[in-house]
């Protein structure tokens, strides 16, 4: 999963008409680990989509603009908008995530 580093790129990547996934993640953040060890499976049976990783501690204007409260968080974006939100609270598990992505098709 590539890494976002700074807002322009953020920018970027989302106003395009592809569907886009942003997984918000922190590095002391233990739930972010377990979703890590479980993520790639996922990414492969969802490659519909492109997906992106952001820190929301390096960036935590992004996070704080686009509600996330807790992470990790999956974000759908596309054409400029979010299109759909998975709060951490229910992304700890694969059947979680996977069960999310069901619901956007």
């Amino acid at each position: 999963m590539q890494g976002i580093k700074n807002k322009e790129t953020f920018n970027e990547l989302v106003q395009g008409s592809e569907p886009v996934i942003v997984k918000f993640t922190a590095d002391w953040c233990p739930d972010c680990r377990r979703m890590d060890m479980f993520i790639d499976e996922i990414i492969a049976d969802n490659n519909q989509y492109k997906w992106y990783e952001l820190n929301k501690d390096e960036l935590p204007e992004i996070a704080e603009n686009h509600d996330v409260m807790g992470i990790p968080s999956l974000l759908i974006f596309q054409d400029g908008q979010k299109k759909a939100h998975l709060h951490s609270a229910n992304a700890k598990s694969p059947e979680q995530v996977t069960a999310f992505l069901e619901e956007q098709k």
